[in-house]
Order: C-alpha cells, then structure tokens, then sequence
C-alpha cells in the first residue's frame, strides 16, 4: 500500500461542551483511514495531560490511575464501538472533569525489513465545562408573632423547589432590630442557641439547651411531610421571646454505589420575630446610690429596691453584682438574698469581704449595700438582679420572671495631687572628658508618705529613622515636661529608671552610648534627687531633664501613682578642643645632583592639645599640576600609630631594606623624609600633610583637623652635564650666560682694537727709532655654542714673532 494509502485522520465528537454536574458525557474518536479493520491502531484518551485509558489493537481497555474505582463502579466507560469508532463515557460528571479531552491514535506498521514503526497523530483539544449543582429551595416560616405566658408557640417551616434530600435545623437568637416578613432572608443574630435538628433521614434531635424541657414534652420538632416541618413550644415562658430561624440544608448523593457520598447543594432559612407576654410585666427593679463619687478612704451605700406588684406572695431572689473598672468581663455576684431569707455570699474582690454590710427592710422591697474605707478594687460598675420563682407540683421552681436594675458606676478616685517639681532651664558648655551634674529637686508633695520614682532621660535630635520606639514618658493630662514637648524630630531616650524602693534599672540607650559605667545616681534628701554623668563625650550633647513620680499606698495595701512631672531642661553641649594645628608653610627651593639625598622637613610649631598625635605624609607634584590633597602621589606615610604605611595615603615604594627613603623625627614636632640616591624622577613639588589625632573618653582615636605643609621644589641635576643642566634649568642663569656677554664682547673687542692701534703706532715709532722688530698679536678668537649644548668661551691667543 503506497504512503498515501495509508495515511488516516481523527475527529473527536460530542454532543455538546457545557454540562451540569451528574449529567453523562459521551466522546466519540473516529478514525477516517482506508482499510482500518487490516490495519493495527491503538487509542489513548488523554484528560489534561493526564491519561484516561489506552485501547490498543485487541480492544482491550487498560486504565489510568484514578480511573480504576469510576470503572468498577460503572461510572466510566471506554469501549470500542467499531473498527474506527472508539467511545469514552463518563456515567455522572463531577465539577473537577471540566477540561481539556484529546484522542491520541499510534498506528504500528511493519516494514519489509521485519521492523516496526509507529505513526501518531492527535485530535483537537476538546474544552468540557461542567457546572456545580445548585440549590433552588426557598424557604417560609409562618406562625403568630406575639403569644401569652403559657400559651403553645407553634412555627411551621414550608419548603418549595425540593430537588434532592433535606435537613432542617431550628435555631433561637435574642430578638432582631426589625420584624422579618414572611420567607425573608434575615442574618442570624448573635449568640444563637441551637433548638433543635431534622436529619434527612427524618431523625429528631434537641439542642442540649432544650433536652431537659423536651423530655417533659414542652419541646417538638417534627417533619409532617417531604416538604413541610414544624416546631412546638407548649407552655411557653418570656425568656422563649426573640428570633426564630429555620435553616434547610439540601443534600444530593453522589458517587457509585455502594460508596456514594452525600454532596452539599445550597441553604436557605427562614426568621421570624417571637414575643411573649410576661405574666410577671409589672414586676421591676432600680438601683440608686447617693454617692456616685468618693475618694480613698471614703464609704458609699448602694439600695436596691424591688417592687413585685403582681404577685407580692411570691418570693424573690436578690443578687448584688459587681463589675472592677479594669475588667472588661461579665459581672461577678457579691451576695445574695436567697427566697427561702438566708444569706449567699460569692465571689468578691479583696476588701470587700471585710469591708462590706448589707441588711435588708421588713418588706423585702429594700435591700442595701454599703462599703467602707473604698479603695481601688471597689471601684467599678454595681447593679442588683431580681428573680421570680413559681412553685410546682413536682417540688420543683420554676423561674416565672427576672429583671436586672440599672447600673451604678462608683468611682474611687486618688487625691487630688500637690506634686510640683522644680522647673529651672540651663544650660551647660564643657570639653570632653569633663563631668556633668544634673539636679532634680520635688517643690512640693501631697503627703507626707509620699515616695518617689526618679526617670532620667535625654532629649536628642533624630537623625534617622529610628528601629525602636522611643521611651519617652506618655504623660497624664495637666503634667508639663519642662518648657515644652519634644519636637516632631527629637527622641527623648530613657538613661535611668529609679523605682520608688531605689533599684536601678538601665534604658536601652544607655547600654547603647556605655554610659552605664559613666552614670552616678544620689539621692541627697528624700526630695533631692542627682545625676552624675563622668568622662563626657561629644555624643553626650543633648538636653536632659527628670520625670518624677509620686507613689501612694491605698486602703488595700497596694501602691499607686499620684502623678508625675517633668522638671526643667538642661542643655548640654560637650565640645572639643579647639583646633589650633599649624604646619610650617614656608616655600624653599632645593638642587641635587643624580644620586644625592633629598631631605624634605615637616615642623609643627603649634598644636591643638599636648596630648596630640600626628600622622604625617608627604606628596609630590609635578610642576605643572596644582598642588591639593589627593590629587598627587603619595611619597611616605607615617600614622598616629607610629606604624608606616598607616596614614592617610598608601606609598608607591614599598618599605624595606631596598628602600630610597628615610624617616626621622628629631623632636616631637619635626619630621624629616630623606630621599636618597636621588633620580631625575624625583624632580617635582614636595609637601608635608598632616593630620592631629586626640584620644576620646572611650579609648579611641579620632582625627581632630588636618594641615598642609608650604612646597618644596626640588631639582635633580644630571651627572654628566651638570653644568650645562643648571644654565638650561634656569632663565635667568642662561640668559647671563648666552646673552648679555655680547655687548660686552663686543666693548672688550673695540677695546682691544683700539689699544692695538695705539700700541702699533708707538712700536713704528721705535722701531724707527731704535731699530728692532715689533710683535705681532692675533686677533681674540671667540667660540660660540648657539645651543645650551657647551656654555661660550672665551680665550685670547698671543701672537707668534714674525
């Protein structure tokens, strides 16, 4: 068969793309080829990247993993319907088979040479979407909204658009902010009791509030049919007042039988409002107090007054309640009057066991509370509750009604506070090293038993965003810090803590800066209170101040704060000493021959402390660059240390014994740098840096100000033209040389001409006379170089005798 013969096609059907969950889905892989039932084919079903099941050429399903179980149950099936059709069918569709579908055909063919190959072709993705199941039921809840005591409370609960199985559950809230009508969706309110439950299976369950009034029968919940519940409250009492809400759940089975699950559809509830009449209404209570407000040490009475008029015969329980300011729970009970006239007491807070009276009137209408010497714990909100019981045939009582009165809050407060501290500003300028005495003295107390706790702190300027949270004081209406508050972008950081029992405890900043070891705390009186701040820094500049606290003790015992006040501020500034370093700056020229010694001297004749240390380095320039720092070569370099090489500049030539270079300090303020076997190189602009180092109180070296030497210019002369370089080298000296001697050259020469010319004439004149020969003088031979090569010379030749 030629290769277009057998080539083939896939085509991936289905009815639709959009399925709900539970519905049968069907795809069918068609293989378009010529001669398919003479030919071998092999069918995957792949499910987003994952495989389904394998059909090969025996028909013979072999199923992928998570497949097994959907299988065995019936819910899946893959099949081959013909010789080119192949079927997948997924019995009920779950919402996590939406995606992606493929058929993947291999086809095995055998070659003439008895090997096999395999040819593989793919189908279009096939996109299913399946959509979750949801629940259509709405709900109703009707029954009469207001009831007597007594009467039977009867809710029905009907349900419409029933699809799958359902639950319902009964619950009761205190009564919402507004009636409910009919089937409206109202929100549960807080705190709802759970009343009782149907099960699908129509099996009844009460909440275990109500078991005990469902076993006397009072308490009812039944399904009278598939789609109508209901729930009886017979004898109904006013604490059954308030919401009602019926909650149907809808359930649908899924999953193979017999390991079929049961799958949430949706919920839905009904509320309806409930108010029960009290046959008690009439019955109230109020509480009252004459004092509202006491300080430490005072009394208060506390009355309670309970008016039954319905039903006077019947007795009452009275409980005094009490709530502690600082505490945010429910209400603790004090004492009780029982119905039967004894005396219950409960939970108290200290003091008011041994500090508290109560009595009641003849006609059980008035009962009071008083407490004494009231203290911190007796502050707080009071009210009384009343309760109604009703006596039965069984023997047993029954609460008809209860009623809480109004609360009374009490406070306690502390006395009025006389604490003043002193408030004086001043400022403080002193030189590292140096101490600080900061005062702080109370002006006046409120008692004489009064104690104080002491916090010192120091006022700095941020200069960055700070990782802690500052410490500073949070301070009490009507408490002043100083003259002022801390600015937006000052910290106030806390030094020392003092309590009022005089322990020490450190603030963070203070570990931080090490001032632990360098702060001493006095108290010289009980009022007079010191620090003492020993080897100052220049971090130590800031403004301090002192918080003072003042401490009673209560009527329990217990100790508390008066108030507290900030004195006034001190401002510190810790300096430095002045930087008074001086380099000589004298400039000097210096000429040296190839191979001499170059000595560069560095004198200090003023310095800022005499306690300084230098670090000296000397740098070269060439003549044309400018001199400033950093910009040229460093030469040698000597720390504060007195290590080289540690300065501010790292040398080009390394120490050692191979080295040119020479280092002396002949006194304590006078460097000298040697150069030696000195190059044409070294030529250049020397001068000395150097930098004053003082010892801070912490042990550490820092640099206090730094000075430049004057220049020294420094020639190299070469060996071999020692002569010709020192004209070349200098104007003035090679215009001396080359230029100016002409003129007198040439005065010298006309000179010479003339006395010549004398001299001549005179010989003739002797010779005449005398009769003997005359010498003769040659002309002065000048020789000129009109390069810088040889310097001019001069030489005068005397003449030969003719």
């Amino acid at each position: 068969m030629a290769f277009g013969d057998r080539d083939f096609s896939i085509q991936v059907t289905t009815e639709r793309r959009a399925y709900t969950a539970g519905e049968p889905l069907e795809l069918r892989c068609t293989i378009e080829a010529q001669k398919v039932p003479e030919r071998f084919f092999s069918v995957s079903w792949v499910f987003s990247s994952s495989p389904v099941a394998v059909v090969g050429p025996d028909a013979v399903p072999n199923l992928g993993a998570g497949y097994l179980e959907r299988e065995a149950a019936g819910m899946l099936t893959v099949r081959k319907e013909s010789t080119s059709v192949h079927l997948l069918r997924l019995q009920r569709l779950l919402p996590d088979d939406a995606g992606k579908y493929i058929c993947r055909v291999t086809e095995r063919e055998k070659t003439l040479t008895g090997d096999f190959i395999d040819r593989s072709k793919r189908s279009r993705n096939v996109q299913i979407t399946v959509t979750p199941l949801k629940s259509n039921v709405t709900v109703s809840l009707s029954s009469n909204s207001s009831f007597d005591e007594g009467d039977p409370v009867i809710l029905t609960c009907s349900v419409q658009s029933v699809w799958g199985s359902l639950s319902v559950s009964w619950q009761w809230t205190l009564p919402s902010s507004g009636p409910s009508s009919e089937g409206e969706q109202v929100p549960p309110g807080p705190e709802a009791v759970e009343l009782a439950s149907v099960a699908r299976d129509g099996t009844v369950r009460l909440g275990p509030t109500y078991l005990e009034r469902g076993s006397y029968g009072e308490v009812r919940a039944t399904r009278e049919r598939a789609d109508t519940y209901t729930l009886s409250l017979y004898n109904a009492y006013p604490t059954d007042a308030g919401q009602y809400r019926c909650i149907v759940t809808e359930w649908i089975r899924t999953g193979p039988e017999p390991n079929s699950t049961w799958q949430h559809l949706g919920e839905q509830s009904a509320a309806k409002d409930i108010s029960v009449k009290s046959v008690e209404s009439s019955f109230f209570v109020s509480a009252s107090s004459r004092t509202p407000s006491v300080t430490f040490g005072d009394s208060f009475d506390l009355q309670c007054i309970v008016k039954p008029r319905h039903n006077p015969s019947v007795p009452a329980t009275v409980t005094w309640r009490f709530r502690p300011a600082e505490s945010r729970g429910p209400p603790r009970d004090l004492v009780t009057f029982t119905r039967t006239g004894t005396l219950r007491w409960g939970q108290q807070p200290p003091g008011l066991g041994t500090r508290t009276t109560v009595d009641r009137s003849d006609t059980n209408t008035n009962f009071r509370l008083s407490v004494t010497r009231a203290g911190r714990h007796e502050a707080g909100t009071y009210h009384c509750a009343a309760t109604l019981y009703r006596h039965h045939y069984d023997g047993t009582w029954t609460e008809v009604a209860n009623r809480t009165s109004n609360l009374l809050g009490i406070s306690v407060l502390q006395p009025v506070s006389k604490l003043r501290v002193h408030k004086t500003n001043q400022s403080l300028q002193l030189l590292e090293d140096g101490r600080v005495r900061l005062n702080c003295s109370v002006a006046s107390q409120t008692s004489q038993d009064s104690q104080y706790a002491v916090q010192w702190y120091a006022r700095r300027a941020r200069t960055e965003a700070d990782p802690r949270a500052a410490e500073a004081p949070v301070l009490e209406p009507g408490v002043g810090v100083g003259v002022g508050v801390a600015a937006a972008g000052d910290l106030d950081e806390l030094l020392l803590h003092i309590n009022r029992s005089g322990a020490f405890e450190y603030g963070a900043y203070a570990e931080e800066e090490r001032l632990r070891s360098r702060l001493q705390a006095e108290r010289p009186t009980p009022r007079q209170h010191s620090l003492t701040l020993h080897r100052a820094e220049t971090s130590d500049s800031a403004t301090y101040y002192c918080l003072v606290e003042e401490w009673l003790t209560d009527p329990d015992g217990h100790w508390y704060r008066v108030a507290r006040e900030a004195s006034g501020f001190t401002h510190v500034l810790v300096n430095r000493p002045e930087a008074r370093l001086q380099v000589e700056e004298a400039e000097s020229n210096v000429t040296v021959e190839e191979s001499g010694s170059i000595r560069l001297g560095c004198s200090i004749p003023t310095q800022s402390a005499r306690d300084s240390r230098f670090s000296v380095s000397w740098y070269v320039a060439s003549s044309d660059d400018s001199v400033a720092p950093g910009d040229h070569e460093c030469v040698f370099s000597i720390g504060h240390d007195a290590v080289f090489g540690n300065g501010n500049c790292s040398p080009t030539e390394p120490p050692g014994p191979e080295s040119r270079l020479q280092f002396e300090r002949t006194t304590s303020d006078l460097y000298t740098l040697t150069i030696q076997k000195a190059r044409a190189a070294d030529a250049g602009s020397y001068y000395c840096h150097v930098e004053e180092w003082l010892l801070n109180p912490r042990g550490a070296w820092y640099r206090l100000t730094t000075n430049n030497s004057g220049i020294t210019i420094v020639n190299v002369l070469h060996k071999a033209s020692s002569l010709q370089a020192v004209v070349c080298s200098n104007d003035s000296l090679f215009y001396f040389v080359f230029f100016y001697p002409f003129p007198i050259f040439g005065m010298l020469l006309i000179a010479v001409l003339l006395v010549r010319y004398k001299s001549r004439s005179h010989s003739k004149s002797q010779e005449g006379k005398n009769g003997a020969p005359l010498l003769w003088i040659k002309e002065p031979h000048l020789s000129y170089s009109p390069t810088c090569l040889d310097p001019p010379a001069l030489s005068l030749h005397p003449g030969s005798v003719e």
